[in-house]
């Protein structure tokens, strides 16, 4: 049974620039990108994204809208004009996601027309607006969601889901619950993992409290492997160097290509299954 695709974020080799991102990309043999469209002026140039994508010959699989605290004014201040934007975008690529966090809380009008919005968009364009889980604020004893309505998207209810480890960790969810939660909504899942600490850390997998195992044995299927990306979002920005940065991206992707193998490949995934011939037993 074939596998699902992974690619690398160009964030996790910030604060190198996207364009790093393709170099290591093709160097460690991902299968492709998350665009991360940010501060990085290269994330924002479409025709530059795609000049790299061909330079390195590692396609962009997936746009992650600018929706960071950081990238409010990048592609413009009005955050719809940023989904559009971001859709454009991966239809240029050919890319089939967008991944989109919930409205902030101050984003008030935006907020009221989120839902709708995402909906709309992914319908006058073939790519899938996933709306990925977040995690609440700790300020000392206190934590606060900065999101509207909150931070798992679930409980609003979206046509497509990306599942973050690296903020199930922070926000001290059961990723396999929220995983079952989403359902086939999910096809999108960033490969991380996070101590439990309530701050987003972006773990190399394994390194953490989440069972990132699991969660990709139980996506080892056919449909996620024909519908879904996985994609390494690990924090390396305390690398001293390019050979450190490089050794804990191929650690992630080593993971990731062992554990999203299925584990009993003779049982096929659904609701109807073949019975499975034994061998007879030794005399």
């Amino acid at each position: 049974m074939t596998s699902p695709p992974v690619a690398l974020s160009t964030a996790s080799v910030y604060p190198e620039p996207a364009a790093a991102a393709f170099e290591l990309a093709a160097e460690l043999g991902y299968d492709g990108v998350e665009l991360m469209v940010w501060t990085d002026p290269v994330s924002q140039d479409v025709g530059a994204v795609q000049r790299l994508a061909e330079r390195h010959g590692v396609p962009v699989l997936a746009v992650h809208a600018p929706c960071l605290a950081v990238t409010q004014r990048v592609w413009g201040s009005d955050p719809v004009t940023r989904i559009r934007r971001s859709v454009a975008a991966a239809e240029r690529f050919g890319a089939r996601t967008v991944v989109l966090h919930p409205p902030f809380r101050w984003q008030r009008r935006y907020a009221a027309v989120f839902a709708d919005e995402v909906a709309r968009a992914g319908e006058r364009a073939d790519v899938r607006l996933a709306v990925e889980n977040m995690f609440p604020v700790a300020r000392g004893r206190f934590r606060t969601v900065p999101y509207a309505p909150g931070f798992d998207p679930t409980e609003v209810g979206h046509h497509f889901y990306t599942l973050d480890l690296s903020h199930t960790a922070a926000s001290g969810s059961d990723p396999l619950a929220m995983l079952d939660r989403m359902g086939d909504g999910l096809v999108h899942l960033h490969l991380t993992d996070g101590s439990g600490a309530p701050r987003d850390e972006h773990l190399v997998p394994g390194r953490g409290t989440q069972p990132c195992a699991e969660v990709c044995e139980r996506l080892a299927t056919e449909r996620f492997a024909r519908e879904g990306v996985v994609v390494v979002e690990v924090s390396t920005r305390r690398c001293r160097n390019r050979e450190q940065r490089t050794a804990l991206l191929a650690e992630s992707l080593v993971y990731a290509r062992l554990h999203l193998v299925a584990s009993s490949p003779a049982v096929l995934p659904g609701p109807h299954r073949a019975p499975v011939p034994q061998p007879a037993p030794h005399a």
